[in-house]
């Protein structure tokens, strides 16, 4: 069992690299393509946007066969299109390469979380979970800085060929140490698509955009908050992305201790507290240069502790489709980011400084505080009324 949580940690670190590489080489791509870095960030949208797309569908298509043969063919789709990537010699096929790689994404990690929590023991889920996104946290912290760095003094390419030797590390771990499995899906393609009629899953899928979508909103200003609201050299930013990376690391074993010791949903919403509280200090003493450097690991544990609360939150939310509302989760997490982003920039549009962007992103976390807070009150709504009938 436990290889078979390591194969999945794998298959995480592949994942967290390949997403979140594209922002180191940024500039690298741009220019060995002829483009602008606004252009360029094309790229990134494109793999958001695979993500969005291929969760639902690939896990709706993937529940028909057992979930390790569907963990395998979804990391051998992503080995495949990566591999591409690094073979890309134009803007169009760069594009196509980079939504594709991005399709198996949410499957992958949907399916897998439900997996993980099979293959635990009893009351252990949370962990299993964790273990998993283990090593997507550990990707910020060792695959993105290295693959930055090759990327810089040798080829944008190299950083993705990299993404495909992880891959193949996945598929081969995959192969030997997960056990065979039943199906993905316990109810069919039908039946799973009626948990779309349920209310309470939509809010969830609502409280992981906006709620996360706090975080992204700080963390896609990070550079010019370190560089120019703290005032450290450009050189810093790389460290401090590693700071961030140990952050999340710390926050996902944490908050797998949370969702053990309370609810998963009553998790999420300390979590979320503390980060309305975090982004709101962050913004006042950011010009600090010490400061910045506590703040980041803080903003990133708090965070990543919400990864395995949330998650089991909406598989609790999509019981018989587990898989499929797992996997939307993670397509709610990217459209979080793109909200974040895009949410963060518009008072740094209107000339504000980007300090404002940490007092957007406690705003969506403070909304993802009262969505939380809308969830339990249902729930317990939900509890009276099956008393009542009984």
């Amino acid at each position: 069992m436990k290889k078979a949580l390591i194969a999945l940690a794998i298959g995480g670190f592949g994942i967290g690299m390949t997403e979140f590489v594209m922002m180191g080489i940024l500039p690298d791509v741009a220019l060995a393509l002829d483009i602008s870095i606004p252009q360029a960030g094309h790229f990134i949208s494109a793999y958001a946007l695979g993500v969005v797309i291929g969760a639902p569908l690939l896990t709706a298509f993937g529940g028909k066969w057992p979930a390790h043969k569907t963990l395998l063919v979804l990391m051998l789709w992503f080995t495949v299109f990566n591999s591409l990537s690094a073979f890309a010699n134009s803007y169009e096929l760069l594009m196509v390469s980079r939504f594709l790689s991005g399709l198996p994404h949410g499957a992958f990690f949907g399916i897998g979380a439900v997996v993980a929590g099979k293959l635990a023991k009893p009351g252990k889920s949370a962990q299993a979970i964790a273990t998993m996104f283990t090593g997507l946290t550990l990707a910020n912290v060792l695959g993105v800085p290295l693959g930055t760095y090759l990327g810089h003094h040798y080829s944008w390419n190299v950083s993705f060929m990299l993404v495909g030797i992880v891959g193949i590390l996945a598929i081969t771990s995959i192969k030997f140490w997960m056990p065979k499995l039943e199906k993905s899906s316990s109810e069919g393609i039908r039946k799973d698509l009626n948990v779309l009629k349920r209310g309470e899953l939509w809010m969830v899928i609502l409280l992981t955009t906006i709620g996360t979508g706090g975080f992204f909103a700080w963390y896609s200003y990070i550079a010019p908050l370190v560089t120019k609201v703290a005032g450290h050299p450009e050189t810093m930013v790389s460290y401090i992305m590693i700071l961030a990376g140990l952050g999340m690391v710390v926050g996902n074993l944490f908050g797998a201790k949370l969702a053990e010791k309370f609810s998963p949903i009553y998790a999420v919403m300390i979590s979320m507290i503390c980060m309305v509280l975090a982004l709101i200090t962050n913004a006042y003493v950011a010009h600090d240069q010490l400061a910045i450097f506590f703040m980041t690991f803080l903003v990133a544990f708090i965070a990543f502790s919400l990864s395995t609360p949330i998650q089991m939150v909406m598989i609790n939310s999509a019981k018989g489709s587990e898989s499929l509302g797992s996997s939307m989760n993670q397509s709610a997490f990217n459209m979080g980011n793109a909200s974040g982003a895009y949410l963060a920039g518009l008072p740094i549009a209107f000339g504000y400084d980007f300090t404002s962007a940490s007092l957007v992103g406690s705003a969506m976390a403070a909304s993802g505080v009262l969505i939380a807070i809308s969830i339990i009150f249902i729930r317990k709504k939900k509890d009276k009324r099956a008393v009542t009938a009984s």
